[in-house]
């Protein structure tokens, strides 16, 4: 076994302490031959840290397409040629949605807006939502609404959000490369006052976005800095009319090796399977990650791309002996 995985055992799987950038990055550069030890030590990382459980979350989109903002990757770009439209979602439909996601066994249910940051009427839509889905549906909600201010940050407290995500995408040095409308700087402080708020804090971001394996490392180690609740890891699914329409999709060994990587730098963290995997690993490598440290799941759809049916999720759950994490009696 290589010294970075000897390391590792002691250091994280033992101590607690999760790998710093330099660490992340021999993980990362692991041969092939010795992707299979590091999945094996990432998962019982992530079962000695974070137990058995897996929090399954449904996302539904309350404005989809039309964001100013001229994110690469993203097909909810109005700035790009994809063929996704701006579409309002009304409350009853949400309420359903919500409703659809809890029979799923799901715990969370995420609201997700694609705006550069709320404006009034996001905010109203919001609120009569969120009261709607609590008074009718048992679940947490979460949302997405881009950068906040301090006053918008209270008043989802208010609301009753208990989580929010906000996702960095990338590492500082190459995020000029993939967005150009705002900075990398301007989510980080959104995700500071979001953390001072008492909301759960929600930061992942997505691989394969043309960054090196340097980078990659830097994205582990400044979210570990962060010390998020929750990392979604997404895979980059190339979108039709973006920038990044004709990137090459990550290989499933990769996507493996920073599964692990990501796990040992963050041992206690929700890791969250979210979009691109079902193109990036399949089936098979689905239940690679689940075993190599990933311990939560999105189900059914994502914004603008279909992922797996909820249903082969959690029977894939079930014969893995992972029970799905119950919700909490405080909502």
């Amino acid at each position: 076994m290589p010294d970075i995985l000897d390391r590792a055992r002691t250091q994280v799987l033992d101590g607690g302490t999760g790998l710093d950038e330099a660490g992340v990055l021999d993980v990362l550069r692991l041969p092939d031959e010795q992707l299979s030890a590091a999945l094996q030590l990432a998962h019982e990382v992530r079962m000695r840290w974070c137990g058995p459980e897996v929090e399954v979350e449904g996302i539904v989109s309350l404005k989809t397409g039309g964001c100013p903002e001229d994110c690469h990757f993203c097909s909810q770009s109005g700035l790009f040629a994809s063929p996704v439209r701006s579409v309002w979602l009304d409350i009853p439909s949400l309420v359903e949605a919500a409703r659809q996601t809890a029979a799923t066994g799901a715990t969370e249910f995420c609201i997700v807006a694609a705006v550069r940051g709320p404006d009034e009427r996001l905010m109203r839509q919001l609120r009569e939502g969120v009261a709607a889905i609590r008074a009718e549906v048992e679940i947490q909600v979460a949302a997405s609404l881009g950068m906040l201010t301090q006053a918008q940050v209270d008043e989802l407290v208010e609301m009753g959000v208990h989580r929010y995500n906000h996702n960095l995408e990338t590492c500082r040095s190459f995020f000029p490369r993939v967005v150009s409308t705002h900075t990398w700087e301007e989510r980080w402080e959104t995700l500071r006052m979001v953390r001072a708020s008492g909301m759960e804090v929600c930061c992942g971001g997505i691989l394969g976005l043309g960054e090196t394996v340097e980078q990659r490392a830097e994205f582990a180690a400044q979210l570990a800095e962060l010390d998020p609740h929750e990392v979604p890891l997404n895979f980059l699914n190339p979108r039709p009319g973006t920038p990044l329409g004709d990137q090459p999709v990550v290989e499933a060994r990769d996507a493996l090796r920073a599964i692990a990587a990501f796990r040992l730098a963050m041992p206690r963290t929700i890791l969250r399977y979210a979009g691109g995997r079902e193109i990036t690993l399949g089936d098979l490598g689905t239940r690679d990650g689940l075993l190599g440290g990933i311990n939560a799941v999105i189900v059914g759809n994502y914004l603008t791309t279909l992922g797996r049916p909820a249903d082969e999720d959690l029977a894939l759950l079930d014969e893995l002996r992972m029970p799905v994490k119950a919700l909490s009696a405080t909502l």
